[in-house]
């Protein structure tokens, strides 16, 4: 009788373990669904600034990158809007909103002066960073603040996102 408990509970034990990795996998899953709204939000809005940089030099010369800049925001809101609400039945909501001092920053840093550059200087525009080119004004970046809000908590992050055909692109 003793031999057969023993037995028993040796049989048991692999049940055992299998039992606590399945009562554990649901955790691992639903911290992988969070681990990702980020890097959602960068590939939307590394497609949006792509997207709205087409066709903006023929548009527009230097001394319109004024009209350029809002042209590349109202390019940009429906893809902004779709952002913020994509995921919200899912737990997941973005606050998204342009970063004007990141903009400036980025011009400031990534648009090169002095006689060996080869365009004209950039102007920063509530986020959108525009340089002159040959007369026209071209979209080189556009800089967001994103908030993700998920069941998991709160994270904030700055992007500035680079549009093809920027700099050095």
């Amino acid at each position: 009788m003793l031999l057969a408990a023993g037995l028993i509970a040796v049989a048991l034990v692999p049940m055992l373990m299998a039992y606590l990795q399945l009562g554990y996998a649901g955790d691992v899953h639903a911290s992988g669904d969070f681990a990702a709204p980020e890097e959602n939000a960068e590939r939307v809005l590394e497609r949006a600034v792509h997207d709205a940089g087409r066709g903006l030099p023929a548009n527009y010369t230097w001394g319109q990158r004024d009209a350029a800049a809002d042209e590349v925001r109202d390019r940009l809101e429906p893809r902004l809007e779709t952002l913020r609400s994509a995921r919200v039945e899912e737990g997941i909501a973005y606050q998204v909103r342009y970063n004007a001092t990141a903009a400036e920053a980025y011009g400031d840093t990534e648009c090169p002066g002095g006689p060996d550059r080869q365009f004209g200087p950039c102007a920063a525009d509530g986020g959108v960073v525009l340089q002159h080119r040959a007369g026209e004004t071209h979209l080189l970046a556009v800089a967001f603040d994103v908030t993700t809000v998920t069941p998991a908590g709160e994270t904030e992050m700055t992007v500035v996102v680079r549009a093809v055909g920027g700099v050095d692109g």
